[in-house]
């Protein structure tokens, strides 16, 4: 059929598999429209949430198992031993974790941990040919401590990234709220202005601001709100700022002052440890040269040297 074009049948199968492709293509479109449009309607009769209302389904039964079972460990743990409770939730707060049953999650994932590495480790083994040794027990006591420990180090893996954020954060949060304030807004007004603009950069840190802005329109004051912010962070700057804006308060001296000096001294400790891992540098590199690249540069030097000598070439 194409050799009646003569010379434009080529531009004709382009146009053929152009048209093709495109019919595909919308046929795919008018199909995801019209699965988007079941759903939205399905949505709107509350079909998908009819397992949930119904009590005799096996979803709803256990969604209510876990919730006891949450619930239980919460209540268990929390009366017996209060004060290790009180410092793992400012673990998790510090984590950025603010579920209030996030104490409960976590107990309950150290004892599921432990149980699978357990379990992993004991069925696993025997595939391999080990079994029934003392090696193997020895092995398997060390697997169920490893899952045991596994979410608290998590935890403090966690902790350490945010806290590494809200440390990079703050100088910058400083100087935003002390433009805010030489601009003339008041210290709420300014930790809601300056939590619009770090939202992208430091989301935790924003996250935080946001917190101690609630708290401010719940009815506490001011300083108690950053004391609480400076809990969650869990940095010692932050804990600084509380103090400085409470003596601020206390002395009646001016707060755009006391935040102008600490926001250079915040500035200057940022540039210090940026020029301290600057200077750190060299001597973590010489351990990656060493077995890295010395035994490299040795290899190609001698190489030539043990050929010869093997081969008796001089």
């Amino acid at each position: 059929m194409l050799e009646m074009f003569g010379e434009d049948s080529t531009i004709m199968l382009s146009v053929l598999i152009f048209l093709t492709a495109a019919m595909a293509a919308f046929a795919v479109m008018i199909g995801m429209h019209a699965r988007d449009g079941l759903r939205r309607r399905m949505v709107r009769v509350n079909l998908n949430d009819a397992p949930l209302n119904d009590r005799r389904s096996l979803q709803y039964s256990s969604l209510r198992a876990a919730q006891r079972l949450v619930d239980y460990v919460t209540k268990h743990y929390t009366s017996t031993d209060g004060e290790n409770v009180k410092v793992l939730r400012r673990r998790m707060l510090q984590a950025g974790i603010y579920d209030p049953h996030a104490v409960a999650y976590f107990f309950m994932a150290r004892a599921a941990c432990a149980l699978i590495f357990t379990l992993i480790l004991y069925f696993g083994f025997p595939l391999l040919g080990f079994s029934g040794d003392s090696a193997f027990w020895l092995f398997l006591i060390c697997s169920g401590l490893l899952g045991y420990l596994a979410p608290s180090l998590y935890l403090d893996r966690r902790m350490s990234a945010k806290r590494v954020e809200h440390r990079s954060g703050f100088p910058d949060f400083m100087d935003l709220l002390v433009v805010s304030s030489d601009a003339g807004l008041s210290m709420e007004a300014a930790l809601d202005r300056v939590r619009a603009e770090l939202g992208s950069a430091y989301p935790s840190l924003t996250a935080n601001i946001y917190m101690a802005t609630l708290e401010v329109r719940a009815g506490r004051s001011v300083v108690e709100a950053l004391e609480h912010m400076a809990e969650r962070l869990g940095l010692d700057e932050a804990r600084s700022f509380a103090t400085l804006i409470k003596q601020s308060a206390e002395l009646g001296s001016s707060i755009g002052d006391a935040l102008r000096v600490y926001s250079d001294e915040m500035r200057h400790k940022r540039l210090s440890r940026a020029e301290e891992k600057a200077y750190s540098l060299p001597a973590r590199l010489a351990i990656p040269m060493m077995l890295c690249i010395f035994p490299v540069i040795f290899i190609v030097i001698l190489t030539p040297v043990i050929v010869r000598l093997a081969t008796h070439n001089w």
